[in-house]
């Protein structure tokens, strides 16, 4: 008989504690992923066996993981925590693989980037670091205001995953033991275009985004970058100023600057088409070739425009630094997008309205207020289920829910604790305050269920999976190289 990790004898104990506690009652289903409801004197959880490969769960960034976590209102307070010491802050969140070949051996592993560009491999079970790539940028860029908040993204064959660097480039880096496979960059100006965006990775593509740093110092252009995930070969750039242009530009050679692609979830993919969601920031608008304050549809190749949206006041949301793009778009289903902005506002648009690369300004469903009517700088969750369609928001003012009724947003419930990209798992609603604390909510009322201690961030937010709850703290704004990853188990 093979001997059991300490992982899989954990597993192996929940999977017995629920068998045993329907004996005499139905053997069907005993070892299967699922379980009971977490309840006091219930069954045990038994979480599914899954990874979490990038921000947001799912390509299209729902938040909301099809899986079953082993958490539950039941058992969430008895999580542990364990705080691991980390070479650099993540400003951003972890991405996780189960099971997976790390240095000879098999480990359950959390890969975390750095603000300068580290990307670590820490053993989920032990919080052991399995190994660190470093930039050769580093020593030049440590401390500096050139930083990146991106989440690395995993390939689906589980070999190798994606991770972003303040020098502009897009590495490709083994699992196994994290040596550069390949290395490209997606930039030819990496000290004004700025990798805040978390990668994505969808038809065998590495999606990236570029910004700019803080205080928008020109020259630089959003733009949408696809990777050939095998080579790395740059296969496409579109630019979201001076759009006719395809390609890497020299950014001083495009007469305007800005429309930074900076929200958190970066590319949304819509998974039916591999159509490519973004949203830019402060810039003209002409709805020719400059698309500043924009919701920018693609093609799964950033080739071609096939939809957009801007506000009837984009000219004032420029002139007064109001981005819509501090958040990328959701996809609600249906047809239905929904698009917030650092103007307090949500903005709920039929798409259907808005195809074509002609330019499209307002004519939107509805708009309200976000939380509070502060600026969005976070990732809505979407919740989808036999009930129909609930969002959950989080800003500095607050966090809400929405359910989706006629083409209309419906406030459930609201409060006014601030957090950051809010996740949805199992019922529970884990929202990070960046003053510190992982509230944890009962998402169908808002009510609290435990606060998880922890430390304060900025942008950083959770992910919960296979019976553990991972956030990194700190702000990448301290320029800091040190930082912890909260790792919370079930006993």
């Amino acid at each position: 008989m093979t001997p059991r990790t300490p992982r899989s004898r954990r597993r192996f104990a929940l999977i017995l504690a629920g068998c045993m506690a329907l004996l005499g009652t139905a053997w069907s289903g005993c070892g299967s992923s699922g379980g009971g409801n977490g309840a006091s004197g219930g069954p045990a959880p038994v979480p599914t066996v899954a990874d979490w490969t990038r921000f947001g769960w799912d390509a299209g960034r729902s938040s909301a993981p099809s899986i079953k976590t082993g958490i539950t209102a039941g058992n969430v307070v008895s999580l542990t925590r364990q705080q691991v010491a980390l070479d650099g802050t993540v400003d951003a969140s972890a991405i996780y693989l189960h099971g997976a070949q790390v240095q000879g051996a098999t480990h359950d592993v959390f890969f975390v980037t750095t603000t300068y560009g580290k990307t670590i491999a820490i053993d989920a079970d032990s919080g052991t670091v399995l190994w660190e790539y470093t930039p050769p940028s580093y020593a030049t860029l440590a401390g500096t205001y050139r930083i990146t908040t991106a989440t690395p993204v995993a390939d689906p064959d589980r070999q190798s995953i994606y991770a972003a660097s303040p020098d502009g480039m897009i590495r490709k880096l083994a699992v196994a033991d994290g040596h550069v496979e390949w290395e490209t960059s997606i930039t030819n100006l990496p000290e004004r275009e700025k990798i805040a965006s978390s990668l994505n990775f969808d038809r065998g593509h590495v999606i990236a985004t570029t910004g700019g740093y803080v205080g928008d110092a020109p020259p630089y252009q959003g733009h949408v970058a696809i990777l050939d995930s095998a080579t790395g070969n740059l296969l496409a750039v579109w630019n979201s100023l001076c759009s006719d242009r395809a390609g890497l530009i020299e950014p001083a050679s495009c007469a305007e600057s800005d429309a930074a692609i900076w929200g958190r979830a970066g590319a949304v993919i819509d998974t039916a088409t591999g159509h490519i969601f973004v949203a830019t920031g402060n810039a003209l608008w002409d709805g020719l070739t400059n698309w500043g304050d924009a919701t920018l549809e693609l093609d799964s190749g950033a080739i071609q425009l096939l939809g957009n949206f801007t506000p009837a006041n984009t000219d004032q949301l420029n002139a007064s630094d109001l981005d819509v793009g501090s958040t990328s778009p959701v996809l609600l289903g249906g047809g239905l997008v929904l698009q917030g902005g650092k103007d307090g506002t949500l903005r709920l648009l039929d798409w259907s309205t808005m195809q074509g690369s002609a330019g499209h300004k307002g004519n939107e469903l509805q708009v309200v207020q976000t939380p509070g009517g502060g600026a969005l700088f976070t990732a809505p969750a979407v919740l989808r289920d036999t009930t129909g369609v609930t969002v959950f928001v989080a800003d500095n003012n607050g966090t809400q829910a929405w359910a989706l009724s006629g083409n209309r947003l419906q406030s459930l419930w609201s409060n006014t604790h601030a957090g950051t990209s809010p996740l949805i798992a199992d019922g529970l609603l884990y929202v990070y305050d960046p003053g510190g604390g992982l509230r944890v909510y009962d998402a169908a009322t808002g009510n609290g269920v435990t606060t998880l201690a922890c430390g304060g961030g900025h942008w950083n937010s959770p992910i919960a999976v296979d019976g553990r709850v991972a956030l990194p703290e700190g702000n990448a704004n301290s320029h800091l190289t040190s930082g912890v990853l909260d790792i919370w188990r079930l006993p």
